[in-house]
């Protein structure tokens, strides 16, 4: 490493849950502070994958204790980077939780030993970059790491061969919000409620609605029903976003063929903050105005389960959703990136 570190690399697998557990807290609280996100719930999941030993990734030691990690999941020929994150050392100004979010430790303190959580993130990235692209089985690798703000690790990835583009995570505040939602549809469609049973249809209308679009180069999910479905049964079923909200969550019907052409999914990511998983709408249905309804009434959904924020994410090259958003009243609070790799022939 630059500054001369001695810091081990391991593979994940040879550790069990409770010895990330401080590392996993730490980062819980940057996700409360940063994205009003509760972190527990996926923090859950992943320590009970790591205590099966079968999470392929790596582990930062310094002095014997772990500091960071990251970890990525296969995906038949894809591999996605679920996550990384290192435990800051100790500073007099952290506060109470004893230590300072990457972001605000100063620029010439990254390289010394005291503060080195964002060169360790680098380093355990370059071991799982090295590991993926030379795996002859990996033909495409994707990324979106949301807790890191946009342009943190690009270098990383772009010397690794992968494409960059950058997302918003958008905030609605609800503060002094109501407004009845106006169900003014089009004639020959119906508004309803989600249903268990509209995965299927839902899968196809996503794989429809993302045809030719920017996050079907970021999601190779969104370019094919059986990709769509894994998505869906992800955020609807195994909480993948936050707790799955039915009350939300609503699908505009075309009556006469009873397929559906437009959805809203929504999730409860802390009791403060909803968050919209999924809006489309079917490319022959545009323009009319069901994103915009669909967007007013998830609002009012929320405000009645007690949420006082919405958030979304989106792609910047997407701009006629940014723009949609932010005539709803949705900020950009925080930006990412996402971002790809295939192997070449591969498309």
């Amino acid at each position: 490493m630059a500054s001369g570190i001695s810091i081990e690399i391991l593979d994940l697998r040879h550790f069990a849950a409770p010895l990330l557990r401080p590392v996993l807290e730490a980062e819980g609280e940057l996700w409360r502070q940063r994205l009003h996100w509760d972190y527990r719930v996926p923090s859950k999941l992943l320590m009970q994958y790591l205590d099966s030993h079968v999470l392929p990734g790596y582990a930062a030691l310094d002095a014997g204790q772990i500091t960071g990690y990251v970890f990525c999941v296969y995906e038949e020929s894809k591999a996605v980077i679920g996550d990384v994150f290192a435990l800051p050392c100790p500073h007099p100004d952290a506060g109470a939780t004893g230590w300072l979010p990457a972001r605000e430790i100063p620029a010439h303190a990254i390289q010394s030993h005291e503060f080195s959580a964002h060169e360790i993130e680098e380093t355990l990235l370059r071991h799982l970059l090295e590991l993926l692209v030379n795996s002859p089985q990996v033909d495409r690798v994707e990324s979106q790491l949301l807790l890191h703000s946009s342009g943190s690790h690009a270098q990383i990835f772009r010397e690794a061969g992968f494409q960059i583009y950058r997302r918003f995570f958008m905030v609605r505040p609800l503060a002094g919000f109501w407004r009845a939602p106006r169900v003014n549809l089009p004639a020959g469609l119906e508004l309803r409620p989600w249903r268990d049973e509209d995965v299927t249809a839902a899968g196809s209308l996503i794989a429809e609605a993302y045809r030719d679009h920017p996050d079907s180069v970021i999601n190779d999910q969104y370019r094919s029903l059986h990709g769509s479905l894994r998505f869906l049964h992800n955020i609807v079923r195994h909480s993948g976003c936050g707790v799955f909200s039915v009350q939300v969550s609503h699908v505009v019907v075309e009556r006469s063929s009873r397929r559906l052409v437009a959805l809203l999914l929504g999730s409860r990511v802390s009791p403060e903050s909803g968050h919209i998983t999924q809006l489309c709408v079917h490319p022959e249905f545009r323009r009319r105005g069901l994103a915009r309804m669909l967007l007013t009434l998830a609002a009012s959904c929320f405000l009645r389960q007690g949420v006082s924020e919405i958030s979304l994410t989106v792609t910047e090259a997407n701009a006629e959703a940014v723009e949609l958003y932010r005539s709803e009243g949705y900020d950009c609070m925080h930006s990412f990136d996402a971002a790809v790799w295939r192997r070449k022939g591969i498309v």
